[in-house]
């Protein structure tokens, strides 16, 4: 039996993406044309082998045939007060019904996202506003990290994630 590599994110990029950050999902059609959807929530297993992002099925309903029919993923986490970005990929990805406590987590994660844009000037209602969607139109997106960036705007851009002690 083989062991399986590490995951490419460590446990202070996993907290990272699980907080109050703009979390950006994307992938392609056979024609290569690229479709985004914004997420509205994100969790990390323990192991860092899966992630999970949470999104509207109305509005991501072009994102999520692609994802049908290619399976590949890239997420970008980016904190708008610092512009630290995160990107991670993926392939297999699926889609599925919310789990016990992901609603807890959608929760969690739209408080936290408008606390983090407050400061900005945007108010509390806007960003509620903005990532709110009835239960029943949110679906999760489950995939395998395969690769993850440093997106940060800087000369480090675009290089793997390296490793935090």
């Amino acid at each position: 039996m083989t062991a399986q590599p590490e995951p490419p994110i460590d446990a202070t990029h996993a907290a990272f993406m699980q907080r109050g950050v703009s979390i950006n999902v994307a992938t392609c059609g056979a024609d290569a044309l690229p479709t985004l959807v914004r997420a509205t929530g994100c969790r990390v297993s323990p192991d860092r082998r899966r992630v999970t992002v949470f999104i509207s099925a109305t509005q991501g309903a072009p994102l999520l045939k692609c994802l049908r029919d290619n399976g590949s993923i890239a997420v970008v986490f980016s904190e708008p007060s610092t512009h630290r970005t995160v990107q991670v990929k993926g392939s297999h990805a699926e889609v599925g019904a919310l789990t016990e406590g992901d609603l807890q987590t959608v929760a969690a994660y739209r408080t936290a996202f408008a606390r983090e844009l407050e400061p900005l000037g945007y108010p509390e209602v806007l960003i509620r506003t903005l990532l709110s969607f009835p239960p029943a139109d949110i679906v999760s997106i489950s995939f395998a990290p395969g690769e993850a960036y440093s997106q940060t705007p800087g000369p480090r851009a675009g290089e793997p994630l390296r490793k935090n002690p």
